[in-house]
Parts: structure tokens; C-alpha cells; sequence
């Protein structure tokens, strides 16, 4: 029998401080019309000060363990943008404060394709006998590096924590990681990023703009990639796992924006209503939007033991990726936080 990865705990987390698209317009030259019409965000949770991206991943990563119904794993894989700092990476950390001192732990950088290229690292690790169960974490506090006056991007973000747990078993068990689609497209590294703070501006040296520490995106061209590589990946995946479009349940996409992924959708010949959102309480959680999504979903009841998934998302890099697998019974704690329960939708 082969012996794959198994999906076993789901667990996921926000910060409390709610920020609306009213409290944005406060501030900012921008309306809550405007802001709905173009994402379909109406709402996002964002961190308070002193507040980082390993707190959220310990909240996500101790409730996929407890819906696991385990207090120890092997391996700990962290998908993250905004780690604690440059250096040394916060997986180390996370594992810590879990409990799980010693095990291999590290950070995968991905952007908003993180989590797919983290749950692949995990499962082809656990596939070859490196671990038996690992927690795979996607967590991002993105706010902390939107420009403040940008209504763009601070409408777009939010901050959270998603996270599952994998164990060894085999190919035909709900829950088993089926196949994997990983690309990239380093020539547009450009249309997603900050400009300052690593190495290429550092050994530059010379003062920095402060608008050169935020995150840029252009947003036209960043649109257009998603489309094209989410569907792209997904058709391959589905290809490769040997199921039809006919056959899938519920696309989980990375939460970037509604017209975005009910583009995807048309493209590949899906019911938008067989597309996962959960964005307009969220919005782009980055690498926590694919976990946060399967989280809500389940903790709403859409998706059913035995049910086909696929999993697909679009990042800086630019990076993409795709997962499938069937949906096994996962038991879930309590709701991470009471503004997100029943949040799917197949409007």
C-alpha cells in the first residue's frame, strides 16, 4: 500500500479587532460600496500592536492539534510572509511554545501560495518516512506592512491563522493527499512585493523611501496571472489525480478576491457555487486563506466525509500550486472566533 499523507486535525484562529469597510472609509479616501463592488470583502480582522505572526500560528496550530487528538508531531512547517523577524525563521518558535521542542520545524515563503507549497513539503516528508505526522501552519499578519494611506491593500488584507495536522497512512483513506501541482514565474517577481528590507536593498545601501517597506502589488496584471495559473494548476491536478471537473465538490481557493475566483470557476467549468468563500469576513489572509477557508466550510457543514476537494492558490514568487484529496472526518474545537461561523457561501 502507498503510503501518503493524511489529513487528521483542521484548526484555525483571527485576531479579535474586527475592521470594517465603514471604519476604513474613516480614514481613507474609499467607500464601503467601493470596497464591496471590487472585492467582495466587507470586512477584515487585523492584529493589535505588539501582536505577531507566531501568536496566531500557536492559536491555529494548538487547535489543529487538539481536533487531531494529539499533542505531539514530528515536523512543523510554517507558511508565512510576515514572519517575527528576518532572522531566525518562527517555526522554531511555534514548535516551542506547542510544546514540540525538538522536532524539525522551519518557514516556507511562498505569499499566498504558501500553505499548498507547505502542505506538499509536509506530505512528500511524511511520504518517505522522514515523519510520521507533521503541523502544517499557514499564518500571516499582513497588516503589519500595508502602507497606512494605501485604501488599496488595507482594504484587500487581513490577518489569521490556519492549520493541519497530516499523519502516515495510505492512498485510499479519506483524508489522504491524492497529488500536488507546483509551479512558478520568478520573470514577474515584481507585480508582488516589498521593495526594501532584504538583501538586495541592504547591500545597496543609502536611505530607503518609506513607501519602499510597504507591499505593492499591480493589480490589473496580479488579476490576470491568478486566473490563468489557479486554473491552470487546478486542470493539471485534476488531471493527474484522474477526476473531471464533473466530479469535483468544493473548490477551496486562495481568498483573494470574489471576481477572482468566480473567474476561476468559469473557467474550469465549475458552478461558482461549488467555490468556498469565506473573504468578506477575512479577506486575503495570504497563506492563511486556504486553511482559514477549509476551517469555515467545515465548521459550517459543507464539507462532507468523502466529498472530492481541491485545493488551489496564487502568490508572489509569482508562485501557484494545487492539491487534491477526499474530505475525511475531521472533529473540530469550538469556533476559533465567534465572527466566523457559517461563513461559506454559494451565492
Amino acid at each position: 500500500m502507498t503510503r501518503s499523507a493524511v489529513v487528521c486535525g483542521l484548526g484555525a484562529y483571527v485576531p479579535p479587532r474586527v475592521v470594517t469597510n465603514a471604519s476604513l472609509a474613516e480614514v481613507l479616501d474609499t467607500s464601503d460600496e467601493w470596497i464591496r463592488s471590487r472585492t467582495g470583502i466587507r470586512q477584515r480582522h487585523v492584529v493589535d500592536p505588539g501582536v505577531a505572526t507566531s501568536d496566531l500560528a500557536v492559536d491555529a496550530g494548538r487547535r489543529a492539534l487538539a481536533s487531531a487528538g494529539t499533542d505531539q508531531v514530528d515536523l512543523v512547517v510554517l507558511a508565512t510572509s510576515t514572519p517575527d523577524h528576518p532572522c531566525p525563521a518562527t517555526a522554531p518558535e511555534v514548535a516551542d511554545r506547542l510544546g514540540l521542542a525538538g522536532v524539525a520545524a522551519f518557514d516556507v515563503g511562498a505569499v499566498c501560495t504558501g500553505f499548498v507549497y507547505a502542505l506538499a513539503t509536509a506530505a512528500g516528508l511524511i511520504a518517505i518516512g522522514v515523519a510520521e505526522r507533521a503541523l502544517v501552519v499557514g499564518a500571516d499578519a499582513f497588516s503589519t506592512i500595508l502602507d497606512p494611506a494605501d485604501r488599496t491593500t488595507r482594504a484587500i488584507f487581513g490577518d489569521g491563522a490556519g492549520a493541519v495536522v497530516l499523519r502516515a497512512g495510505s492512498a485510499d483513506e479519506p483524508g489522504a493527499l491524492l497529488g500536488f501541482d507546483l509551479g512558478s514565474d520568478g520573470q514577474h517577481a515584481d507585480l508582488i512585493t516589498v521593495p526594501a528590507g532584504g538583501s538586495r536593498q541592504r547591500s545597496a545601501g543609502g536611505s530607503v523611501d518609506e513607501w519602499a517597506q510597504y507591499f505593492t502589488m499591480q493589480g490589473k496584471a496580479v488579476f490576470f496571472n491568478a486566473v490563468l495559473r489557479m486554473s491552470e494548476s487546478t486542470a493539471t491536478v485534476l488531471r493527474d489525480v484522474g477526476w473531471t471537473p464533473d466530479e469535483v465538490d468544493w473548490l477551496v481557493a486562495h481568498q483573494a478576491n470574489v471576481r477572482i475566483l468566480h473567474a476561476v470557476a468559469d473557467q474550469l467549468g465549475l458552478d461558482r457555487g461549488q467555490v468556498v468563500l469565506n473573504l468578506d469576513r477575512v479577506g486575503n489572509t495570504v497563506a492563511a486563506s486556504i486553511p482559514l477557508a477549509l476551517h469555515d466550510a467545515a465548521a459550517a457543514g459543507d464539507l462532507v466525509p468523502g466529498q472530492r476537494i481541491v485545493l488551489t492558490g496564487f502568490g508572489g514568487g509569482l508562485t501557484w500550486g494545487s492539491a487534491a484529496l477526499r474530505w475525511p472526518a475531521v472533529r473540530l474545537e469550538p469556533a476559533h472566533h465567534a465572527n466566523l461561523t457559517h461563513l461559506t457561501t454559494k451565492d
